[in-house]
């Protein structure tokens, strides 16, 4: 059994409740791999962020549980060799078992999620509650969630959008004991966010089932899933050097400015990291044919990521400065 506490992590209570008095929102950036993690670091060293890392069940098959452990405690002696405070949780997101939850808790996570929202509503309270109960003991906070997002984003797939019923948000909470949650309410999995026709503008995210669940839970920690806007530079980018992003789209981000100022207080990004990464690795590539350093063009691809992970902190979701 490894408790977070050991490796200078902390759980989302505090960071989540000053989310929601200061008016913004907290990243959860996911990362698999070591490029992908020094660019959250750093990004978030210097814009002063706090930050959620998160951890797929696909990321932690990818990346190895015990390396991922320590890849979070490299990550917070990073910070401390930096001179700053930044409260960092490690949490899982989209568990799908409590089986993963629980190993997830014993490995040092401060924080996991729960998916059950492909289950009866009666079943997803059910597993949800278990869950908490068994985070509880040793201090883990714990993300449930009602609604499902449409898309496809690791091994989370699911074909239509089901929006979150906000007469349900109350028995939930109440009975689950959950510290957050996820909501749908128009954001979805993926860099095809949306299917529009030629001319047709994005869809404005239900900030109607936002305003009803905050009113039914006031003061409750919310959460955005598939919160990307598939920034139209790197799909560009993309597609200049070889690739086949057509349509890809995703949410506008002053409607997620918009969110950060409401009880959300976690937006997920994924997506974007993603795309900026594979911009400048094509990039690279397709200029240089000839090179095969891995460092030659996945440092260009962490450098860009830095860039772009300042301005989400910075200009989006309002949390630079307030580590």
């Amino acid at each position: 059994m490894h408790s977070f506490k050991e490796l200078g992590l902390v759980n989302t209570r505090n960071m989540y409740a000053k989310a929601i008095n200061g008016k913004y929102g907290i990243p959860g950036y996911n990362f698999n791999n070591m490029e992908q993690l020094q660019a959250i670091i750093t990004a978030c060293i210097e814009t002063k962020s706090p930050v959620v890392l998160q951890v797929s069940s696909g990321a932690r098959k990818y990346a190895n549980q015990i390396l991922l452990r320590h890849m979070a405690a490299g990550a917070m002696d990073i910070i401390k060799d930096a001179g700053v405070d930044i409260p960092v949780a490690l949490h899982l997101d989209h568990g799908d078992t409590y089986e993963l939850c629980v190993s997830c808790v014993e490995s040092g996570f401060s924080s996991v999620m729960i998916d059950g929202s492909a289950h009866p509503f009666e079943d997803n309270i059910a597993l949800t509650k278990k869950v908490v109960e068994y985070a509880r003991k040793h201090d883990v906070t714990v993300e449930g969630e009602l609604g499902v997002l449409a898309g496809i984003e690791d091994e989370v797939n699911h074909e239509v959008t089901h929006y979150t019923k906000p007469e349900e948000v109350e028995e939930f909470v109440a009975k689950t004991g959950v510290d957050s949650l996820a909501i749908s309410i128009g954001t979805s999995h993926g860099a095809y966010k949306f299917k529009l026709a030629p001319g047709e503008k994005v869809p404005p995210l239900r900030f109607d089932i936002l305003e009803e669940v905050e009113k039914r839970i006031p003061g409750f920690s919310i959460v955005l899933h598939g919160a990307s806007s598939v920034m139209p530079e790197y799909v560009d980018l993309i597609n200049k050097y070889g690739g086949n992003l057509e349509n890809a789209v995703g949410v506008p981000e002053d409607q997620l400015r918009k969110a950060a100022e409401s009880a959300v207080c976690k937006i997920n990004i994924d997506s974007d990291g993603r795309l900026a990464m594979t911009a400048k690795v094509r990039e690279v590539l397709w200029e240089k044919p000839g090179e095969f350093d891995p460092r030659k063009y996945l440092g260009p691809a962490r450098e860009e990521l830095i860039e772009m992970y300042k301005h989400k902190n910075e200009n989006v979701l309002g949390s630079a400065g307030k580590a």
